[in-house]
């Protein structure tokens, strides 16, 4: 299911418990209000009939002209009783001939009473109040009675509840049409990128080009960067072939020759592991060249001091002799945003070169400022020639030249570096030696 679909049909589900709640609500309320309208009315009307009744010994008068027209309107829907304590009529409005309204009751002085009835078809709303009426010789329990059909007000609740579906459905259709237009140019961003990715998947470009929102901008930002490292890794491994095949061809060209030549059994050994081990330092070199990761904003930061600490521990070990002092400057929230292989290939052939050349001192520091790494060490030893740098920071230099200086270890640092898109910095050290800074 695609996301647009998802997101309409959430919204759709939303809106359609929103409206369904929302009618039901405004629909109890005009009931109530319709209803509360209703007993207001018939209680004004009971309270003119009471006020305008004439109640003698013998009989009760009513003058016509008070009363209101439906009252003297035959089956005009609304009706009036008084009735005495054990339930007979009393008196009764003209609007009772032809009709069947619910017989009225008989309720004790001061008793109010609202409620609904059904007689045969129709439903009726009536509103019975008891009453203790003095006369000249005596009191008299009567209870006056009022109550209208509910024809009237059914008709109004129907007329309200198509009223107001009608326009509740209109405007859900509006805001459905409205949704779908916002939520149509909101994915807009997220359809541009689909388009660029088939473009490069066919060949037609070869990164993102176009300018997203910023909620996408990081996606788009690390696919062009996943793109980039995977051209750039494409390119080494291309490269590592070329140059591995092209550094092979000398040892094996000194394998054939010492091979044909009448050499004794004793030199064709000597220059046969000679030759074999230059080959396997010229395949382990371009193949470390070839599989360094490259900068990358994806993954957890590796800890720069804790690699550090972790190296040293073995360093130490390994020139326990020399008795090194080292001097790690690092602050604990110094990260590197990339490969652990790679920070320990850097680090470890630097630290590595900086005990073998050291006499007693080593100094290691990092620092980080506007997105930029930085890691210095220096040793106190002989240091580097200055006439051995240009050729120890020479870029694609073939496997079989890059023995010199301080040796191959020097030529990966190079070329990781290279694929982090750093700055590799060889100088004279404070400390009298040499100093290899590193800039990412």
């Amino acid at each position: 299911m695609s996301l647009n679909l998802r997101i309409i049909l959430s919204a759709t589900l939303v809106l359609v418990t929103f409206i369904t709640l929302t009618a039901a609500a405004l629909d109890r309320a005009f009931i109530d209000s319709t209803e509360s309208a209703l007993r207001d009315k018939l209680t004004s009307q009971l309270y003119a009939l009471m006020a305008a009744a004439e109640v003698t010994e013998q009989n009760i008068i009513m003058p016509s002209n008070e009363l209101d027209a439906l009252l003297g309107l035959p089956s005009s829907g609304m009706y009036a009783f008084i009735t005495d304590k054990s339930g007979d009529i009393l008196w009764r409005t003209a609007s009772t001939l032809g009709a069947t309204p619910p017989l009225p009751e008989s309720l004790k002085s001061g008793v109010k009473r609202f409620h609904k009835t059904r007689s045969k078809q129709d439903e009726y709303y009536s509103f019975s109040h008891g009453v203790n009426w003095e006369t000249e010789t005596r009191n008299i329990s009567l209870t006056f009675n009022i109550t209208t059909d509910l024809n009237s007000f059914n008709k109004q609740i129907n007329e309200y509840r198509t009223t107001l579906w009608g326009w509740l459905l209109a405007m859900a259709i509006l805001l459905l049409i409205s949704q779908a237009v916002i939520l149509r140019w909101g994915l807009f961003p997220l359809r541009k990128v689909g388009t660029e990715l088939n473009k490069i998947e066919t060949g037609e470009q070869q990164k993102i080009e176009a300018s997203y929102p910023q909620e996408i901008e990081q996606l788009t930002s690390n696919i062009n960067l996943l793109l980039q490292q995977e051209r750039n890794q494409k390119t080494r491994y291309r490269n590592a072939l070329g140059d591995l095949a092209h550094s092979l061809k000398t040892p094996l060209a000194v394998l054939q020759s010492g091979i044909s030549r009448d050499n004794t059994e004793q030199q064709q050994t000597t220059e046969l592991l000679e030759q074999i081990t230059r080959m396997n330092s010229i395949v382990e070199y371009q193949l470390q060249r070839a599989s360094t990761a490259g900068a990358s904003s994806i993954g957890q930061p590796i800890n720069i001091k804790s690699v550090t600490n972790r190296l040293l521990d073995s360093l130490q070990k390994v020139y326990l002799e020399k008795a090194i002092k080292v001097d790690v400057s690092i602050d604990d929230d110094i990260f590197f945003k990339g490969d652990e292989g790679d920070l320990m290939e850097l680090l470890g052939n630097l630290m590595d070169n900086a005990f073998k050349w050291a006499t007693h001192n080593i100094k290691i520091s990092a620092k980080k400022s506007n997105n930029k790494l930085s890691v210095s060490i220096m040793d106190d030893g002989p240091g580097i020639a200055a006439e051995q740098i240009e050729t120890l920071l020479q870029r694609g230099t073939r496997a079989d030249q890059a023995v010199l200086g301080h040796g191959i270890g020097l030529s990966i640092v190079s070329n990781i570096i290279e694929a982090y898109q750093g700055e590799l910095i060889i100088k004279k050290s404070s400390l009298g030696g040499a100093e290899i800074v590193i800039n990412i």
